[in-house]
């Protein structure tokens, strides 16, 4: 009989708060809800006047922000939230890439500033980065542990044991996201959804080659081969679990 995983959650003892501003509400909604299944409470404006009202209700920890909005610009939400006393950290995120942009983004009083087109997993990574270093409530570095597997979410670091392993940004996503939702059984398909998001419908053979890689670099060559128990296991007809199975 297999043995109960044990998945360890070291996160934040509060949910971050997170507002999001752009005046393309498919933008602000992903950015959303990526944030929201990461534990996150965030909600979302698609203008500079919407952005201050929901800042002032919501009481965000954290900000993304737009510069062209259909209003009032990023740079002036920025300024009012300052003259309201508010020191929230602001991340902006903006197709606006001109060097006196980011520069003026940041001497204003941005926390960091990336540029559109962007990967919502970068973003996400920066948002940590600010939040860590600017200290908000209740606020620790994030670690997952199945075994002997563990993932710094903060860091992006993946042991084996006492190993460091080297992963790619995708082996990165789906061990992460089958790390997460351990001892769940995921399919291809949640996968494919969660972790390329769009245009790979179908393509389940995507999701097989990048488990097979992720099972060398955990367990070696050959499953076991180096003593250690693997952690990734196929359950024939349904999909992929990250546990650890008793001998």
């Amino acid at each position: 009989m297999g043995a109960r995983s044990h998945v360890k959650h070291y996160e934040r003892v509060e949910k971050v708060r997170l507002l999001v501003v752009d005046d393309d509400p498919p933008i602000a909604d992903l950015v959303a809800t990526v944030a929201r299944y990461e534990g996150w409470d965030a909600v979302t404006a698609y203008s500079g006047e919407e952005a201050l009202r929901q800042a002032a209700e919501f009481h965000p920890d954290i900000v993304v922000l737009d510069l062209m909005l259909p209003d009032l610009d990023g740079f002036g939400v920025l300024d009012r939230l300052r003259l309201s006393g508010t020191m929230v950290p602001v991340v902006f995120l903006t197709a606006r890439d001109g060097v006196a942009d980011r520069i003026a983004g940041l001497t204003r009083g941005g926390d960091d500033y990336l540029v559109k087109p962007f990967a919502v997993e970068e973003l996400m990574a920066r948002l940590r980065t600010v939040l860590r270093r600017s200290a908000g409530p209740g606020f620790q570095r994030s670690v997952l542990q199945v075994a002997d597997l563990t993932m710094d979410e903060d860091t992006r670091e993946v042991r084996r044991g006492e190993k460091l392993l080297t992963l790619t940004p995708t082996e990165y996503e789906v061990l992460r996201y089958l790390m997460r939702k351990s001892p769940a059984v995921l399919t291809k398909a949640q996968i494919l959804d969660h972790v390329w998001e769009y245009g790979f419908g179908g393509r389940s053979n995507v999701v097989e080659l990048v488990v097979s890689r992720l099972r060398r670099k955990l367990d070696g060559p050959d499953e076991g081969a180096d003593g250690r128990a693997p952690l990734i296991h196929t359950v024939r007809g349904v999909g992929y679990v990250v546990r650890q199975v008793a001998e």
